[in-house]
């Protein structure tokens, strides 16, 4: 009987939490459970796709670069996910979005004190903490990677995982915290004019662009890349085919990346425009990349064509909720321009980018930010209006609002990363020796190659049985 009544006594308390958790709470609105449900599974598929683009990345950046230095590039893709998640786990998630003051968040630090699984925890909208600590464990660790390419074969990996702690913990969550965790960004209007980046290519890409360009400048470049009077020699990548694989696993990520910024499924979100407006800025920017490499080299260049690529995906990043078809196609138009371009321009000053990050990321997410101010015309959550582009008569405010938050952002990840490499170079701990990089990081770094010759033991005593 005693038994009895203890497991009626948990049954009822079981069911008295129950229905005091968001998710039961709405058994009185059955529709509002189902779009509760929906919007935390979509949420969670866009943060895979956003999860697979490390494959993405992992391809380009090895096809771009020489076979001696592959299996480093896959090392720093695997460490920038599993460092990214938890040094975010243990400070970064806080200081992005937990509440504080307007520069820093000051609690949520290995989510403590938080309901991981409850519908509405995360204070956004109906997503649990779980579901928005997921898509945005997955946004940091795509920023740390888009600087992997441009300090590719010449970087200390030791150096390279300080690095990949640096940016996860501390710099980009305060990026993060300034706009979309409500910091100081988030609450500057000028003229009524307010900022928008609706999928990141400010917070995300030209955060990482930066790193990757203060990364370039402190390592030098690579042994070779320029003869002696200054001309830079082109060192071509060893895999085509890796490339464009790369290419479209980032391209499919993508669709996450920018749609499930959204962070509901909502009837009436823009989600299916983001995703239109993301093929079409994808699809011109390389056109127009290969119709500017044609023309200069009178051949198409497929190592600058997929970067063309990806030029037209970042800008479109900050606009893709904003803007109408015409101002997706625009913008991903002259993204591809821009990055052909910026490409030579910046191998022309000496600085060394074996995968075109800099240009990609950082002058394309540049652009884009930019590019809401010409182009925006439908309210994205951030922008409080419609037609707030100059060109659909919204003034010029919101293009200064837009130059307010890329100056923002690149200072402050030229600096703090600027100080990290400067110490790290100052104690010879940034860059490989000149013998390690003419051997390659694969064996040096790591002491195995990415194409054994044969996976077999060549000494015949290998296969003798033992005594």
């Amino acid at each position: 009987m005693k038994r009895i009544t203890l497991i009626g006594l948990g049954a009822a308390g079981a069911i008295l939490v129950a229905t005091t958790t968001p998710v039961l709470a709405q058994a009185d609105d059955p529709s509002a459970a189902v779009q509760a449900a929906l919007d935390n599974a979509w949420v969670v598929l866009a943060g895979v796709l956003v999860f697979v683009m490390q494959a993405g990345f992992a391809l380009l950046e090895s096809g771009l670069t020489r076979v001696k230095n592959t299996t480093n590039i896959l090392a720093k893709n695997l460490a920038d996910m599993c460092i990214g998640a938890i040094a975010f786990l243990a400070v970064g998630y806080g200081l992005a979005f937990g509440r504080g003051n307007a520069w820093w968040g000051t609690e949520g630090f290995f989510l403590a004190g938080r309901d991981l699984a409850a519908v509405g925890s995360s204070g956004s909208g109906n997503l649990s903490t779980a579901a928005f600590f997921f898509f945005h464990a997955v946004f940091a660790a795509a920023a740390v990677t888009i600087a992997s390419g441009a300090m590719a074969e010449r970087a200390r990996f030791k150096a390279y995982l300080l690095f990949s702690i640096a940016m996860s913990a501390f710099v980009y969550p305060l990026v993060v915290h300034w706009t979309w965790g409500g910091g100081f960004i988030a609450d500057m209007s000028i003229a009524g004019a307010r900022f928008s980046d609706f999928a990141g290519s400010s917070v995300v890409h030209l955060t990482g662009g930066s790193a990757a360009l203060a990364g370039a400048v402190f390592l030098g470049p690579r042994l070779g890349k320029y003869t002696p009077d200054g001309r830079p020699r082109q060192i071509a990548g060893h895999a085509m085919p890796m490339v464009l694989l790369g290419v479209f696993i980032l391209w499919l990520g993508w669709f996450g990346f920018n749609a499930g910024s959204q962070l509901a499924a909502t009837a009436g979100s823009p989600v299916t425009l983001v995703v239109l407006n993301t093929v079409i800025a994808g699809a011109a920017g390389t056109v127009t990349s290969a119709a500017v490499v044609w023309r200069m080299r009178g051949q198409p260049d497929m190592s600058i064509i997929a970067n063309g690529t990806l030029a037209g995906l970042v800008s479109i990043t900050a606009g893709c909720a904003s803007m109408n078809v015409l101002g997706a196609l625009v913008t991903g138009a002259i993204a591809g321009v821009i990055v052909v371009f910026s490409m030579l321009l910046i191998e022309r000053w000496g600085v060394d980018d074996p995968v075109g990050a800099v240009s990609v990321h950082g002058v394309c997410g540049l652009w884009g930010t930019l590019a809401v101010g010409l182009f925006a015309r439908y309210d994205d959550g951030y922008l409080g209006r419609d037609e707030a582009g100059l060109f659909y008569g919204g003034g010029g405010q919101q293009l200064v609002v837009q130059l307010v938050l890329v100056a923002v952002v690149a200072g402050w990840v030229l600096v703090t990363t600027g100080v990290l490499f400067a110490v790290l170079r100052r104690f010879g701990l940034l860059r490989v020796s000149p013998q390690e990089e003419a051997l390659g990081l694969d064996l040096t770094e790591h002491g195995i190659g990415a194409y054994p010759a044969d996976v077999l033991p060549r000494d015949a005593r290998a296969y003798e049985p033992p005594t």
